[in-house]
């Protein structure tokens, strides 16, 4: 019997790392891309042939001709935001209704889920997470406490089971009470449903399975990151779903001996969007000229990034709980310009130094830091590693040595083409 592969590619760093650009650059090698959790509040930006795309809910596969698609159980869908998303890919000629497999158990957002999610966040105060306000969190809720709606119950008296979850939101809305008015939203978002029935609703769990007895491989692309995990990340500040590679397997229903490589995306830098903390965060000019550079705002949200320098003690954690064996680093070419750049080796915690990852980074975390020379050289032309200068090859060794991983892919720019893969 032929064995197929599967390949897991992930953030490790609070999201942001660029994704979406990677998963297109590795498609070619793939017969099927499959997105394992998280919703539309992650924007994945891909820009080739002069376009600009941004992906909420798709996979990133979908601009490789012929590839196979599917949303995993793992994921919560908007159906309304969905319906925009594929309407604008088909409009700038992207085949999407045989290619793009939906899974029966990926759980439905309402427009409740919304208003509920906007109805935590003003309870909490000054506490706020700070959420997309895209109803994550009460759709995985709802999915925990067994509340949920599933893609598969568009197919059978869905009336009646969105009418319960719906009154169900509403009781509970009713007791924070917090006003509301859903009416043109629901409108839109029902008309979303009638566009979901249009595309394979499948049992994807079956079909990733068939896909690998028959030999043939699969690229699980990840959203947001791993210092965002339920888990493992910087809790609260989190989002609402596993991140990590173990997310692969049950968001999609693949056994953990089915993985081979996983890749995980790092940036040559580090950013954050939202409350939470973040040791290495520059509020200085250098942080200015980061975000500026990196054009460091939400593809989502359109919220300025938080930025700050490369943090290893992080990194090392991240490749650790996904049991990384290839690093990619995008959006080198930021940091082209600068004299000298910062990482972050170790903490300072109650005047002892650490270099592993604590239980809260929250209190009284002091980056402690390695600085190295700048390259001072533009590399966004650039198409083979030969070309790099010899201060950025060290700091690639330096960042090898720290993290005891290759980094096999370098991206020196937005572009498709602005990639070097190493030899």
């Amino acid at each position: 019997m032929n064995k197929g592969k599967v390949d897991v590619l992930l953030g490790l760093q609070w999201g942001d790392e660029g994704k979406g650009k990677v998963v297109d650059v590795l498609t070619p090698n793939y017969d099927v891309i499959a997105r394992f959790q998280g919703g539309p509040n992650a924007g994945h930006t891909l820009e080739f042939e002069g376009q600009k795309y941004v992906l909420r809910s798709i996979p990133s596969g979908i601009f490789q001709g012929g590839k196979v698609n599917i949303i995993g159980n793992g994921v919560v869908l908007a159906p309304d935001l969905f319906m925009d998303e594929a309407k604008a890919l088909e409009a700038s000629g992207h085949e999407l209704k045989t290619r793009l497999h939906i899974s029966k158990k990926a759980h439905l957002i309402m427009p409740t889920h919304r208003v509920l999610d906007a109805a935590y966040e003003a309870q909490k105060g000054k506490d706020k997470v700070g959420t997309t306000g895209k109803g994550i969190g009460p759709t995985y809720t709802d999915k925990v406490s067994r509340n949920g709606l599933r893609v598969g119950d568009i197919l059978d008296n869905f009336d009646d089971k969105y009418a319960a979850a719906k009154a169900r939101h509403e009781a509970i809305l009713q007791s924070l009470g917090y006003e509301y008015d859903i009416t043109e939203v629901e409108k839109k978002w029902l008309e979303g449903i009638d566009y979901l029935r249009q595309f394979p609703i499948v049992d994807s769990e079956h079909e990733v399975n068939n896909v690998l007895r028959s030999g043939k491989s699969i690229l699980c692309e990840g959203a947001q990151g791993t210092m965002l995990d339920v888990d493992f990340g910087s809790y609260p500040f989190v989002t609402s779903s596993n991140t990590i590679c173990a997310g692969a397997c049950t968001g999609l229903g693949i056994g953990p001996n089915k993985i081979g490589d996983v890749y995980g995306i790092m940036k040559a830098y580090c950013t954050r969007v939202g409350a939470g903390p973040f040791p290495t965060e520059l509020f200085d000019e250098t942080g200015k000229t980061i975000r500026d550079l990196g054009h460091e705002y939400g593809a989502v949200t359109g919220r300025e990034r938080r930025c700050g320098w490369i943090d290893l003690v992080a990194l090392k954690y991240a490749i650790m709980v996904n049991g990384v064996t290839k690093l990619i680093m995008m959006k080198s070419d930021v940091l082209d310009g600068f004299e000298s750049i910062k990482a972050c080796v170790a903490y300072k915690q109650n005047g002892m130094q650490i270099d592993s990852f604590p239980y809260d980074i929250a209190q009284g975390i002091e980056p402690v830091y390695k600085e190295l020379p700048g390259w001072k050289t533009d590399m966004t032309n650039f198409t083979s590693e030969d070309q790099f200068p010899q201060a950025f090859k060290d700091y690639i060794a330096f960042l090898e040595a720290e993290l005891e991983t290759p980094i096999c892919i370098i991206s020196i720019g937005p572009d498709r083409a602005q990639t070097i893969v190493r030899k």
